[in-house]
């Protein structure tokens, strides 16, 4: 789907749609409390204003131009006007009516533990029920994890699908639709994660022979969430590159799973591209000790990516450039307290050695690129798989130290943005090239002073980013009160604007017993109902137009 805004003169490609929780506070069913957002239709008309749409309201028989004077970086005006809401000073409006608005589908994402270890499905008579239940609320279908650390467990190339193609059947059975991921990553280690699924034994033993295969750290400690792209085109594998191991994996799944494919069951596959699939480097491990809101540490320190770097520098006619910066601290160090990360102003010196100097841009742009480049060639290969089926990357929000100018975080995670710089532009470029839609997702929507935290201004960033290339955004998160699946449909259905503007889809996270009990499925009901209302859905491919 693809809009034109006028931006600057110019007309451009427009989407809007990201995994961003838009929940009050409340507590969830851990009783874990959840942050106060700032009202999303605050921030959907901040977004449209900068990008030089100035949305109408209908009021009556009239246009009536809106108010944009609250879109600033200050929301307080934002809090003051909910908290006037709560108090009853402001009535409190009516519930939309979203009759003659796109049908938007919804899916649910199913449990880590769906198949286990062994690869057989577990529980499938209560899951089936679950499905049952789901699809009597017109549920358009589940979202899966295939996980490389189960099917190809015992062996290199000996795939283990009973569990998978179960499972598929079930779903195809009670005619529901399939969103697929490939996830080349570990499972577990993360808050919250329950489930721990490891690499491929196979994998593990060649790496305890040769520990390059993973991403390393300064001290030298290895990170097992993921392979090291160092090893992209590298024949370290039992006599395959990990680009290799990659497409045999994803060609066995398509050429299993082909009458899925033919018949229409399986919609899309997301595919992994580093730690919890998402496209970005493993510098924020709470395994090696990180906290929030630490700046996490560069991941390059394995042979093959210091090796690259080096030759990058040898290119670039710089040798002494071929090395990692040895004033960038530690995971849980503030921008403040470091030499790399500080913003130093700018008198430029050759032997300034920050973010900011030759040496800081040289290496950041090599760092960066290297996540592109791995970006670039497995999205290639999966694109030669799956061919005419839609395919999606994930990429985190990553918002803390946001509003600091080295924006450090983002940096040790691969993504070059920082007060100068445009970090998200040539990632979707990338993404672009290969017709292959984001799922963004920012799992905290709160400012949190002490970390410089920004998620509106990075959630802007990103959205005028996506809609400036291209780019199909897709949705993924959690609610369990009626207020937070408003923000969402505010979200997905936006008034006033083009249909193109609407979500595509949505993914519910995840299956669980806290989503089916009786008040919280009766919401869920309803928000289904508001996202289907009409029978005609919003066309993804038009966004790649």
């Amino acid at each position: 789907m693809s809009i034109n805004v006028e931006l600057l003169g110019k007309f451009i490609p427009a989407h809007n749609s990201m995994a961003i929780p838009l929940l009050s506070p409340t507590a969830n069913c851990s009783g874990r409390s959840i942050a106060r957002r700032r009202p999303f239709k605050l921030l959907i008309r901040s977004v449209l204003v900068k990008s030089g749409f100035v949305p109408r309201a209908v009021v009556g028989e009239t246009e009536e131009k809106l108010d944009c004077s609250v879109v600033g970086d200050d929301s307080a005006g934002a809090y003051s006007e909910t908290k006037q809401l709560a108090a009853g000073i402001i009535p409190k409006a009516q519930e939309r009516d979203f009759t003659d608005t796109p049908y938007i589908p919804v899916y649910v994402m199913l449990p880590l533990g769906t198949i286990n270890m062994e690869g057989e499905l577990v529980d499938p008579d209560d899951l089936i029920n679950q499905l049952r239940i789901l699809k009597s609320i017109n549920v358009d279908g589940v979202m899966v994890d295939c996980w490389w650390g189960i099917v190809e467990a015992r062996a290199p190339q000996l795939y283990n699908w009973s569990g998978y193609r179960k499972l598929f059947q079930i779903v195809r059975d009670l005619k529901l639709k399939l969103q697929v991921v490939m996830s080349f990553h570990e499972c577990g280690g993360n808050i919250d994660d329950d489930v721990h699924i490891p690499l491929p034994q196979w994998a593990l033993e060649i790496g305890s022979q040769n520990p390059d295969i993973f991403f390393t750290d300064r001290e030298g400690r290895r990170n097992h969430e993921c392979l090291t792209w160092g090893i992209d085109n590298k024949r370290v594998l039992g006599g395959r590159t990990a680009l290799e191991v990659y497409f045999d994996y994803m060609k066995n799944f398509r050429v299993e799973f082909d009458e899925f494919f033919e018949n229409g069951v399986i919609s899309k596959i997301e595919i992994g591209l580093g730690p919890c699939g998402e496209l970005r480097y493993p510098s924020h491990p709470a395994k090696h000790g990180w906290d929030f809101p630490g700046i996490g540490e560069f991941q390059c320190y394995d042979k093959y990516l210091m090796e690259s770097l080096t030759k990058a520098a040898e290119v670039g006619g710089h040798l002494f450039w071929g090395k990692a910066p040895n004033n960038a601290g530690s995971y849980n160090s503030k921008p403040q307290d470091t030499g790399f990360f500080c913003y130093r102003g700018c008198l430029f010196s050759p032997d300034r050695d920050d973010f900011d100097s030759f040496y800081g841009d040289f290496f950041l742009e090599w760092y960066s690129q290297v996540l592109i480049d791995h970006g670039d060639r497995v999205l290639a290969l999966a694109n030669l798989v799956f061919k005419d089926t839609p395919i999606a990357a994930k990429l985190r929000g990553i918002r803390w130290w946001y509003n600091t100018d080295s924006h450090a975080a983002e940096l040790t995670a691969g993504i070059y943005n920082c007060s100068c710089k445009d970090g998200y532009a040539p990632i979707f470029s990338m993404l672009k090239k290969h017709g292959t839609a984001l799922n963004f997702t920012c799992v905290e929507y709160e400012n949190f002073p002490e970390a410089s935290a920004n998620p509106e201004e990075l959630i802007r960033q990103v959205l005028i980013a996506a809609w400036k290339i291209g780019i199909p955004l897709a949705s993924v998160l959690p609610c369990y009160d009626r207020e937070g699946y408003n923000k969402i449909l505010e979200y997905a259905k936006p008034l006033n604007v083009p249909v193109q503007c609407y979500l595509f889809a949505f993914t519910y996270l995840r299956l669980s017993p806290c989503l089916m009990e009786d008040q919280n499925f009766m919401e869920f009901d309803r928000f289904v109902k508001q996202m289907h209302v009409n029978m005609y859905p919003v066309d993804e491919k038009e966004t790649q137009t």
